[in-house]
């Protein structure tokens, strides 16, 4: 009867083994590079985060043309409100708001990531973001995502950068 119960948890085991092994021989790792140029933010940041959660490497670059859509003045007084929230003992005690694009940029992918999980932990590891392009992705070919690309004039759209000039980013 033991013999029966330490065979049946050893093949137990060998399925668990072999099930966490196929799950990491699924997922691919690719660096891909996003050019986020024209594109909604918040689109852009789910579709991110799903290539993240596939285990590929993302680059966001071009972050501060990045387009946030809504009434400019709505938008800042929104992230004006966000910004009021501190520390109620001291304000260096956090939280820490994001102020450059790219900062922001990566806080929104890291709100559609289970940050608190071990994948959402890697997944975020996976992810940079860039002001322009850096030199060394330049030679990389860039992709863009059709569903998140604006549809009307960038007139109706603020800029990641405007917003963040308005709010206190100095570049």
């Amino acid at each position: 009867m033991a013999k029966q119960q330490e065979n049946t948890v050893s093949k137990q085991q060998q399925k668990t083994v072999s099930k966490q092994d196929a799950k990491s021989v699924s997922k691919q790792t690719t660096s891909i590079v996003v050019d986020g140029t024209d594109h909604i933010a918040g689109r852009l940041c789910s579709n991110v985060a799903k290539l993240l959660l596939k285990g590929n490497r993302v680059s966001v670059v071009n972050c501060d043309k990045i387009l946030l859509s809504g009434k400019r003045k709505s938008i800042v007084e929104e992230y004006k409100a966000f910004l009021d929230i501190s520390s109620i003992l001291h304000p260096k005690h956090g939280p820490f708001h994001p102020r450059r694009p790219d900062t922001m940029i990566s806080r929104m992918i890291r709100g559609m990531l289970p940050r608190k999980k071990p994948s959402g932990q890697a997944a975020l590891k996976r992810l940079r973001a860039y002001i322009g392009v850096p030199k060394e992705l330049r030679p990389f070919e860039k992709i863009q995502f059709d569903n998140s690309k604006i549809r009307k004039s960038s007139s109706y759209y603020t800029s990641m950068s405007s917003l963040g000039r308005t709010i206190g980013w100095s570049e």
